[in-house]
């Protein structure tokens, strides 16, 4: 399907920034169209002769570098880094609860990422490779980049930009993006909504957060909270080969699907 990354950035474009967003987004989907194979990849270091090469404790240090090396280069895609995008980065190290030391490890890579000449997506075209048998582990590399970005008031056109491009060397579809997107503002309006709205307000929310509709079957929502529930349980993540550091991440990630879930099962009467 050689269209969709031009439908899909299209779209996205159109949401964003109207009829030139949507030329703009067409256009970075057609790049995506032409280099998201194997072949495509190549210029970037992507070799599947190395399949096979990589061990669990090299995936586990790729994964956390190139996290922080991709935070960096969004903090700096829009020309300078401002002091909203570095406390973005603050509270995501902080949501991780990451120890003094891979703090510190996180700040080098990040200050690394945004240096002009990086090359940034060669490391992410190395992380595509070492996961090459753990996608959803790709998955959650983006929902840390994506979380950055939500995490800012704004998201400019550079990070626009560039989040798409390491999306396109990781395999993962414009639309996919965009869906992406989605379920993490979903799962944020959801987590301000249990403080702050009505119980039918954040039932609302627990349904987007599950990425289910409101007339879904009971077996429907059974099946997507086993279906997320698998993809960010923090057990499943470190088999998956998720640094340790960061498994916090995943605890969170798991702590507001349970209680979407619970929510809607409450309310229906499920057992």
């Amino acid at each position: 399907m050689a269209w969709i990354g031009k439908v899909g950035g299209g779209i996205l474009g159109l949401i964003v920034g109207g009829p030139p967003g949507a030329i703009i987004g067409a256009a970075l989907g057609h790049q995506f169209d032409r280099g998201a194979g194997p072949e495509g990849l190549r210029g970037l270091g992507y070799n599947p002769a190395d399949a096979g090469i990589w061990s669990a404790a090299d995936r586990q240090r790729l994964f956390f570098e190139t996290t922080f090396y991709g935070l960096g280069a969004l903090a700096k895609a829009d020309g300078r880094v401002s002091e909203e995008e570095l406390d973005s980065a603050r509270t995501v190290m902080a949501n991780m609860h990451l120890p003094p030391a891979a703090v510190r490890r996180a700040m080098d890579c990040f200050t690394l990422g945004k240096g002009q000449d990086f090359p940034l997506q060669e490391h992410i075209a190395k992380l595509r490779l070492a996961c090459r048998s753990q996608p959803q582990l790709l998955q959650t590399f983006l929902e840390i980049q994506m979380d950055f970005l939500l995490g800012k008031a704004v998201i400019g056109t550079g990070e626009r930009a560039l989040l798409l491009q390491m999306a396109r060397t990781l395999g993962v579809s414009t639309l996919g993006l965009t869906h992406l997107e989605a379920a993490l503002r979903a799962r944020r309006a959801f987590r301000q909504q249990r403080t702050t709205s009505t119980p039918q307000q954040t039932l609302g929310g627990a349904y987007r957060a599950l990425d289910i509709e409101p007339d879904a079957s009971d077996a429907e929502v059974k099946k997507a909270y086993r279906r997320l529930m698998n993809q960010h349980h923090p057990d499943k993540q470190a088999a998956r080969g998720l640094p340790e550091d960061m498994l916090e991440t995943a605890k969170e990630r798991t702590h507001e699907i349970r209680a979407a879930y619970e929510l809607i099962r409450e309310h229906r009467g499920m057992r």
